[in-house]
């Protein structure tokens, strides 16, 4: 049910450890929407049982979807906070006002629910995991809102990515939000400029929401407190499934829909995918192509599903969704509780 892959590094340390805990110091959060929900059951479990009695700090590193899940599973009780958004997002419908002053506004409801004012003190108190929210600084016309510009910014980005990740230095800046005391240290072939900015209770949920803030689709979020001016959009533009590789001596544990992680938005639909090497002390977390076949519609969630589904279709395949992927924690539990049994796989990539 589930596909386990890590890099060499990562992978001598669980054959002579196996999986504690204690090994790592970094979780992955990637962007994806709704993709999220086949790892919905990993979160839990994750955060529930797996990281409880963890005494070292984790650092959950988090891009738009990602982000909002490590808002929750920083939180006191991460279970029932995971649950609670993925539960109401899967039940908002955005369609009912799909303009991008619609979907903010849709989104505003949602963040205000799952992260009312002791919620987010939680987060920002939070000892032992420490949240990091990426977002992206935009310059050019991609700073605009006016549909047009912005479209014309996002052609130019696109082709300026097909010639060259590092090109998309010219049009973006790398924000980071986050609880920690220092900056993550990390090393990337496209180096982009990165700001850190530390999080509170003045712009939590505005850097949580920029994180998300899907080009064309949602409004981008403007000068946000504590950080540099200007307009800041989802993360993933930058670090869609991530490129880079966190300094740390601890591991990374990145649970992923995807065993050929993208390293921006604009890669989609390229044949890129991130360098293998920055992955040498992360393990992958991946439901398996069986698993996914089995599921509803042959495939896991994704934003089209607002647009070929009727509503109550939706919300009914999602929530299945939710039920089967707690077999996906099942699964790594028996790794857990049985190392020399677990099959560990290289990375695909």
């Amino acid at each position: 049910m589930l596909d386990i892959y890590a890099g060499p590094v990562a992978k001598q340390k669980l054959q002579e450890q196996g999986f504690n805990p204690e090994l790592f110091s970094t979780f992955l959060g990637a962007s994806g929407g709704p993709k999220w929900f086949s790892l919905y059951g990993l979160d839990k479990y994750l955060f529930g049982e797996f990281f409880k009695e963890k005494s070292s700090s984790l650092d959950l590193i988090g891009s738009s979807a990602g982000a909002f899940r490590a808002s929750c599973l920083a939180q006191d009780d991460p279970v029932n906070a995971i649950t609670e958004l993925a539960y109401r997002y899967a039940e908002t419908d955005f369609t009912l006002d799909a303009s991008p002053q619609g979907v903010t506004r849709a989104a505003e409801q949602l963040l205000t629910q799952i992260l009312p004012h002791d919620h987010m003190q939680q987060v920002l108190n939070n000892e032992r995991f420490k949240v990091h929210f990426i977002t992206a600084l935009c310059s050019g016309a991609v700073a605009q809102e006016s549909k047009l510009k912005q479209g014309i910014g996002l052609t130019k980005s696109l082709f300026n990515n097909a010639l060259g990740r590092q090109r998309l230095t010219q049009q973006y800046q790398r924000v980071v939000f986050s609880t920690a005391n220092a900056p993550l240290k990390y090393q990337e072939a496209s180096v982009f400029s990165t700001e850190y900015v530390s999080l509170d209770e003045q712009n939590f949920h505005q850097a949580l929401l920029a994180s998300g803030a899907i080009p064309m689709v949602m409004l981008g979020i403007q000068d946000i407190p504590g950080a540099p001016l200007g307009m800041y959009r989802d993360g993933g533009i930058i670090d869609y499934h991530f490129d880079f590789k966190v300094e740390s001596e601890g591991l990374t544990l990145y649970p992923h829909f995807n065993s050929k992680p993208k390293a921006g938005w604009f890669d989609k639909n390229l044949k890129r995918t991130a360098n293998a090497h920055n992955y040498d002390s992360t393990v992958m977390l991946v439901p398996s192509d069986e698993f996914i076949h089995n599921l509803p519609f042959n495939k896991i969630p994704d934003r089209t599903d607002f647009e070929k589904l009727d509503t109550s279709t939706r919300i009914r395949y999602w929530h299945k969704v939710f039920e089967e992927t707690e077999k996906l924690a099942e699964s790594f539990q028996e790794a857990v509780d049985h190392p020399t049994k677990a099959v560990i796989k290289d990375l695909p990539f």
